[in-house]
Parts: C-alpha cells; structure tokens; sequence
C-alpha cells in the first residue's frame, strides 16, 4: 500500500487549500484514511478521518467547521479541504491509512495506522 500527499502550498490567513492522498495497493471497504499533522516541536495530530464502509467521518477540535474530508473511490484519492485558514495550521500534513474500520474513539489516534505519507508542507503567513 502507498499514500501519496500533494496540494500544500503557502498561503495567507484566512485562504484556502485542498490537500489530495492518491492511495494504491488498497481495497476500499472496511477502511480508514485520515490526515494527520505536525508542526516543529509539536507531537503529531489527527486533524480528520474517513471510515471507508459508511463514510463516517471525524474533525478535530481546532478544524471543525473548517476543514472537510472527502473521499473519490474511483480515483483512490481522499482529499482535505481546508478553509480559513490560521497560522496555528502551519504543519506537515500526512495522510494515513489502516485495514480496519476504526472507532471514532481510535480514528485521529497515530499508533493506530500501518501505512503513512511523505507529507505535503502547509505554511500559513502573511
């Protein structure tokens, strides 16, 4: 299985950015995919998550409202809108992905992925 990320870019505050996973080697049912952050010195986060069987979906906190996670299975791509956007976003974003439907509970939890990105760089700055 490999994921991978592309669409960070630099972009001002209060702008906008889709962020794409191209997933291969993967069957789509009884799955979950969800992206995950890290910024300099800070432990990583789960920013949003899929379960593949129901679309059930998962937001953070901080970007509930903000961002959106959406899935294409027939271009095995899962993608993270991202609107509004505040320098507190400013990460390396990786997707990621599990064999299993998770629980919401364990969804935005990174020991619970097998199979992770390179990332893609978001930088928000004016």
């Amino acid at each position: 299985l490999q994921l991978v990320e592309s669409g960070g870019d630099l972009v001002q505050p209060g702008g906008s950015l889709r962020l794409s996973c191209k997933v291969s080697g993967f069957t789509w049912e009884y799955n979950t995919i969800a992206w995950f952050r890290q910024a300099p010195g800070k432990e990583r986060e789960g920013v949003s998550g899929i379960r593949t069987f129901d679309e059930e979906t998962i937001y953070a906190g901080s970007v509930e409202g903000r961002f959106t996670i959406s899935r294409d299975a027939a271009k095995n791509m899962v993608f993270l809108q991202m609107n509004n956007l505040f320098p507190e976003d400013t990460a390396i974003y990786y997707c990621a992905a599990i064999g299993q439907s998770l629980i919401q509970t364990f969804m935005l939890q990174p020991s619970e992925y097998s199979y992770w990105g390179q990332g893609t760089q978001v930088t928000v700055s004016s």
